[in-house]
């Protein structure tokens, strides 16, 4: 593909972001990609890395000239950065974000843009359980998801050329509104890995069954709970802190379902249980069927996806 951006500035250097510096340079999709980090410890392994044409120091100056910055920081940290770089943004800049909760990303970083700035918020469906620069790979967003939850009146040329960017990543693109995102997510992200959070954590407190056992003969369910429970533990705490509504809203359907299996299960109804797991099973098939998993033993997960 042609180059959709002259500079990129990626705010934030870890998996995200690493994973689109590398696939942006290997489809020639921007001029120039600059990074910048909090930490110079990860600013300097960046370096090292090269996936970045140049490392700034603040990221101030790393959003000077850019015609698209995007935010790879845990959400938390999203406003104050944005509150940072805001007045140096250049006109006609897009700034986007990769963050997993929509609605408080919109609160927090678009009071403090300029009017000149299109404001695109963003999403990958994509990753792993690890982090850091180190993680990044440039198929990372190939055949997955990236959802776009453009603002009222956003232009209409900004937003193409953003999806552009993330076609030529090799994501599928779709646009979204920012509350209905967040409910898809704790459906099928959010709530997902809290449970996956609480199931190892019920395996770390049964002490009937020692530590040594549950390492030993972790069955496939129980080690994809510790896949998933193995992810950033800043990124999860500040989903569930942004994405709170949503999270608990499905919880408590999840909680419902939960008692109704466990009353199945008290009175022997071996017919409900069944047609349950029929219909969940169904739902298992149409992932597959939509490419976004195999049906190999292991999962499909070369690497594994962590949204």
């Amino acid at each position: 593909m042609s180059q959709i951006y002259g500079r990129v500035a990626l705010i934030g250097l870890g998996l995200i972001a690493g994973s689109m510096a590398m696939a942006m340079r290997r489809a020639g999709l921007a001029g120039e990609i600059i990074g910048y980090a909090r930490s110079a410890e990860t600013r300097d392994t960046v370096r090292e890395l090269g996936f970045c044409d140049r490392v700034e120091d603040s990221a101030v100056e790393a959003v000077k000239g850019a015609d698209l910055v995007v935010l790879c920081v845990p959400m938390g940290a999203m406003g104050p950065v944005a509150a940072e770089i805001g007045p140096n943004l250049g006109k006609g800049a897009t700034l986007t974000d990769v963050g997993s909760a929509k609605q408080e990303v919109i609160k927090a970083v678009g009071p403090h843009l300029p009017a000149h700035v299109h404001f695109i918020p963003g999403h990958p469906l994509a990753g792993t359980e690890h982090s850091g620069p180190n993680s990044g790979f440039a198929g990372l967003f190939e055949n997955r998801w990236c959802l776009l939850t453009p603002l009222p009146g956003t232009d209409p040329d900004a937003l193409a050329r953003l999806a552009s960017l993330w076609r030529g990543m090799g994501s599928h693109v779709e646009e979204m509104d920012a509350e209905h995102h967040d409910l898809v997510l704790a459906v099928t992200s959010h709530a997902p890995h809290l449970i996956a959070y609480t199931m190892v954590g019920v395996a770390d407190d049964l002490r009937r069954v020692t530590d040594t056992e549950v390492i030993k003969y972790s069955a496939a369910g129980f080690r994809d709970f510790t896949r998933i429970a193995a992810s950033d533990p800043t990124m999860w705490r500040d989903v569930f802190l942004t994405n709170r509504d949503a999270t608990l809203e499905i919880l408590g359907r999840f909680t419902e379902e939960l008692f109704a299996l466990q009353r199945a299960i008290r009175t022997g109804d071996g017919e409900m249980l069944h047609d349950y797991f029929t219909h969940t099973r169904a739902i298992r098939r149409g992932i597959i069927e939509a490419g976004q998993d195999t049906d190999a033993p292991d999962f499909g997960r070369g690497r594994s996806e962590d949204e």
